[in-house]
């Protein structure tokens, strides 16, 4: 298998396929021709990669030599772990400037099973598939795109390209016309970590995965003191011991049995008092799609025209108008209309005085008069609302100055833009920091009228610009560690209680981080999150063929949701849904399609005693390792079930 690209989801995703699954992988580095080749160079881009790399399938050994543009860095065989019980694999890195025809042959990928395009840039991806398709048509490809739509499009272009190129080559002697179908899978991501970094800056809102035709709502929930944790439909995960704590730590893969335990068994969950859960809370059936609200965003927002009270102000008017035009009807005998024609006459004074007509008729002219002395200001005041309205709906807003309970989101760029998306959908108030005036966010924030502040984080003012001291949650989401931790320093040093969300890429580093801010700011909740750890899963599952729903994140730690065919896993077919569940493993949650029983929310349950069918497909909860051991790739997890789910 072919990894390509030089940020944190291809060292995330190259050591998840190699150390989760044990395949062979080759991990394509692009790098500047013109860049510097000595040993201080290889420090920079290239080191850093590969250290990275190493570091993450815990690889022994001295560093591998550097190699110059287009050939390749071999890399130890992953060792195994402490308990044998990882399988082992091999990693090669090869450096070259493009992924053109050459680099990916270098890379072997004629001989590939599956390629996984993660650049940063959508074009890059798109230009590198396009190549790869072309050198073996019967290649799995994965392919990074930021462009949803784009992305649709383009899997459907592949596919067709690679059927007709299978078609035409199946005559050629020496070609294998039973060879593997070729398949292509368009991920972001950017949107599979959105929903987790939106819930972690609001306690309360549930984690939903969108599984088929199914919603699973998972919800974290604190039990009370000396009581074990409501386990809902199922408990999906205890979080650490110290997670109640505001101070607390939250723990990764390393943190033992103090830290978070994915799919506990009952037992476990029984005993855990006073720990916090991640339960599926429920199971509804997926809608249709909403219609998009970009047509109606863009719109001009005609119900924040006028003012409150400028629309009171009208509705008197317009009432005294017809009050007039009744009383005019009633005491002259006109037709209603006549009547209000001859009123609307008097208001802007343009009709004849009622000179010779009755007592009553001068009455209501002289009222008339009066109230469209009244009218006046209101129109004027009207009409200068209404300009700016229109002079601001393609400006951006300034935060209001009462504006409290809000969440501060540091960074528009492809992540900061999807979680301000899911924000806004939950009616959640948010104000935007960003120091790039052309970031990709800013036209989506102006577009839903967010409050934006432009301007770096890190000077004195722009916090308070964004009214960090009322505001309920900081999102720090830019791709700089360093920066979010700064932002983080400067937000607790105005709000000392204020819930931190910080998008860090190291495990290492968010420790020392949690434990600096525990010390400092011991009553405030801090939470970290990793774009790569989240999305890596999903995308390793894809090149292996399998869907891959969606990821929960536990602490430092993710849950995924995967759809299984009953039929082509032993594990599963003719037990029931109770003999199936692998504490620390894998749990059988849902039945994609059939199988469910009427009703939602807590109603719906899966019976426990229901016998899996090979027709039957599935929706199981699993581990990383806990997958891989499913899908019938790694070796078999340990059979102590602590052991089992720290991996």
């Amino acid at each position: 298998m072919i990894v390509c690209g030089d940020d944190a989801l291809a060292h995330r995703l190259a050591g998840e396929l190699n150390e989760v699954y044990g395949e062979q992988v080759t991990l394509l580095v692009p790098v500047r021709p013109d860049a510097p080749r000595t040993p201080t160079a290889r420090t920079g881009r290239a080191l850093a990669l590969f250290g990275r790399v190493t570091a993450a399938i815990r690889t022994t050994g001295a560093p591998a030599p550097a190699g110059a543009p287009g050939t390749s860095v071999p890399v130890a065989p992953t060792s195994a772990g402490t308990d044998g019980d990882e399988p082992a694999g091999t990693l090669r890195v090869v450096e070259s400037a493009d992924a053109d025809d050459r680099a990916l042959t270098d890379a072997g990928v004629e001989r590939a099973t599956a390629l996984a395009l993660v650049h940063e840039d959508d074009e890059t991806n798109i230009r590198a598939a396009l190549t790869a398709r072309r050198l073996n048509p019967r290649l799995r490809l994965v392919i990074r795109l930021y462009n949803r739509k784009l992305g649709q499009h383009l899997e459907t272009l592949l596919d067709q390209a690679a059927a007709v190129t299978q078609a035409a080559a199946v005559a050629e002697p020496g070609l294998a016309p039973d060879g593997p179908a070729a398949a292509t899978t368009v991920l972001s991501d950017v949107d599979t970590a959105a929903p987790g970094l939106a819930a972690a800056a609001v306690a309360g809102t549930s984690k939903v995965v969108q599984a088929g035709g199914l919603l699973l709502h998972a919800v974290e929930r604190l039990p009370a003191a000396g009581e074990a944790p409501d386990p809902g439909l199922c408990t999906l995960a205890l979080l650490s011991a110290t997670a109640g704590d505001p101070a607390g730590c939250e723990g990764s893969e390393r943190s033992g049995d103090a830290g978070p335990r994915l799919l506990p068994d009952d037992r476990t969950v029984a005993a855990a008092t006073g720990r916090a859960a991640v339960t599926l809370e429920a199971v509804t059936a997926a809608g249709p799609a909403a219609a998009s609200a970009r047509l109606a965003a863009s719109a001009l927002p005609v119900a924040s025209l006028f003012s409150r009270r400028l629309r009171w102000s009208l509705a008197g008017a317009a009432a005294a108008v017809l009050a007039l035009a009744l009383a005019s009807t009633f005491t002259t005998g006109d037709h209603p209309l006549h009547a209000a024609y001859l009123t609307l006459l008097d208001i802007f004074a343009i009709g004849d005085p009622a000179v010779g007509e009755s007592t009553s008729r001068q009455v209501l002219q002289i009222l008339a008069g009066f109230v469209g002395l009244l009218l006046l200001p209101v129109i004027v005041a009207a009409l200068i609302e209404g300009l700016g309205t229109f002079r601001t709906a393609t400006t951006l807003r300034r935060p209001p100055r009462g504006l409290s309970g809000h969440v501060v989101l540091l960074g528009l760029g492809k992540v900061g833009t999807r979680v301000l998306a899911r924000l806004r959908r939950l009616d959640i108030p948010v104000v935007c920091v960003e120091s790039d005036p052309e970031a990709r966010g800013i036209a989506v924030a102006r577009r839903l009228r967010v409050p934006t502040v432009i301007g770096d984080v890190t000077e004195e003012g722009v916090l308070e610009a964004a009214r960090i001291d009322r505001a309920h949650a900081l999102l720090a989401l830019t791709s700089i560690d360093i920066t979010n931790l700064e932002a983080a320093l400067s937000a607790r040093a105005v709000s000392p209680e204020l819930r931190v969300v910080l998008r860090l890429y190291d495990d290492d580093f968010a420790t020392a981080v949690f434990r600096t801010l525990r010390t400092a700011h011991p009553a405030a909740l801090t939470r970290s999150r990793s774009v790569s750890h989240l999305a890596a899963p999903a995308f390793a599952g894809a090149m292996l063929g399998r869907q891959v729903l969606g990821a929960v994140p536990v602490e430092r730690r993710v849950l995924l949701f995967a759809a299984v065919d009953v039929e082509a896993h032993p594990l599963l077919d003719g037990l029931t849904v109770a003999e199936a569940f692998q504490p620390g493993r894998w749990r059988v949650i849902a039945m994609d399609g059939g199988g469910t029983k009427p009703g939602t929310g807590r109603a719906w349950r899966l019976d426990p005693d229901r016998v899996l069918k090979p027709d039957d497909r599935v929706v199981v909860a699993a581990t990383r390792r806990g997958l891989a051991e499913l899908l019938g790739r790694g070796a078999p997890t340990s059979a102590n079930p602590q052991q089992a789910e720290r991996n």
